[in-house]
């Protein structure tokens, strides 16, 4: 049981840690997503709302220590990082910025057990190929962040959903 456990950590770690480095690599170099336009919302005008914003209470911009009183003491943390376990199924990390303010949520649904409807999260109109992958992304310019829902194809291997809010810019 352990043996696995730790092979299911590792493999959402690496999985989470490519991630939040291609999105970050992706914002910080002023590169466009990876979706194209057509399938990524732009929200505008005074009353900007998103449809996902936080995740059990966290949310962009908060401090670490807001953070971690929200989600309890993480099963790893850095300066930079917290990992938390909340189930086999579901775990998030959350990254911080230099100032110790969050600037991304990713939480990850093994098996997609848990998730929540891909329209509660990034609205209709979700990419779905042939093999059962989906990806959208909403960017929420006036509120200062993005989110994006993507869930893995259904060929052998574990149905991964990941719900990322990253701070633009």
């Amino acid at each position: 049981m352990i043996r696995k456990l730790i092979k299911v950590t590792t493999l959402i770690l690496a999985l989470g840690a490519l991630g939040i480095g291609m999105g970050v690599t992706a914002q910080t170099q002023g590169q466009k997503s990876r979706t194209p336009m057509a399938n990524s919302l732009k929200q505008s005008g005074p009353t900007q709302q998103a449809l996902y914003g936080e995740y059990k209470g966290v949310r962009i911009g908060m401090t670490t220590d807001e953070a971690r009183a929200k989600l309890g003491q993480p099963a790893m943390k850095a300066d930079d990082q917290d990992y938390y376990m909340f189930a086999d199924t579901e775990t998030v990390q959350i990254a911080y910025n230099a100032a110790h303010k969050v600037i991304c949520i990713s939480i990850d649904y093994m098996g997609g057990a848990g998730a929540p409807d891909y329209r509660n999260v990034v609205g209709a109109g979700i990419d779905v190929k042939l093999d059962g992958s989906m990806y959208k992304l909403v960017r929420y310019e006036q509120l200062g962040f993005w989110v994006s829902y993507n869930r893995t194809a259904n060929n052998n291997s574990v149905v991964i959903v990941t719900i990322t809010i990253q701070k633009i810019g």
